[in-house]
């Protein structure tokens, strides 16, 4: 049997990418899909279309405009210019801000339907024991959230891995930067290398599953409590 070389960088390179987006998504799409449970704004509707955008448009778009914003004459391009970080596009930085925009939805969707399951009996009686808003939020809200918030992070992970569209536009193909797994099965393609090319997507099919398997086992516990 011949020996298959394959260079495993990508790979590592993915699950960096996939775990800071992931923590980075934690963090800013928590209080997005909190806000979006608990506000009765005008503007709700609004924000729950721009966080639902990257669903519906191609990534090669989405990557295009990224491009242009983070890019030298764009406004952000410019901030980070003047701030001393230089440019976003062909980074490892770059990506992890457009794996974030992009994953933003399957993490905000599956938290948001977490918290809009626990209804507000909870949230009233600790109010009565004169919990304060945040109080509530961390004693309350989030333990109750943490089933959806975990099957958020887990899609919003496995989402980040199997990026394409996006990744090519903004980080190209840098070995060691931005070539991540997809691009790196892309390459193997372009090159005729269908060994190694075998070898990284059936890995990623085999991933693929084990994700949507975790995700059905957690659902159907969640289900059970």
């Amino acid at each position: 049997m011949a020996e298959v070389n394959l260079d495993l960088e990508p790979v590592w390179l993915t699950l960096k990418l996939a775990t800071i987006t992931t923590a980075v998504l934690l963090v800013v799409g928590t209080p997005i899909a909190w806000w979006l449970s608990q506000t009765r704004s005008r503007m709700k509707q609004v924000v729950a279309t721009l966080v639902a955008l990257p669903l519906v448009l191609p990534p090669t778009v989405l990557g295009f405009y990224l491009l242009l914003l983070l890019g030298p004459a764009g406004p952000v391009g410019q901030l980070t210019e003047a701030i001393g970080m230089g440019t976003l596009p062909f980074t490892f930085a770059g990506l992890v801000v457009g794996s974030v925009i992009y994953s933003l939805p399957f993490l905000v969707q599956p938290a948001y339907n977490a918290f809009e399951a626990i209804g507000s009996r909870p949230l009233e009686v600790a109010a009565t024991l004169r919990a304060s808003p945040l109080e509530r939020f961390f004693n309350v809200a989030l333990p109750l959230a943490v089933p959806g918030l975990l099957s958020g992070a887990i899609l919003a992970f496995a989402h980040t891995v199997g990026e394409f569209g996006v990744i090519l536009m903004i980080g190209g193909n840098i070995p060691g930067e931005t070539k991540v797994l997809s691009v790196a099965i892309y390459d193997h393609v372009e090159s005729l290398e269908w060994t190694q090319a075998h070898w990284l997507a059936g890995g990623m099919v085999l991933f693929s599953f084990l994700v949507v398997l975790a995700i059905n086992v957690l659902g159907q516990r969640m289900r059970k409590v």
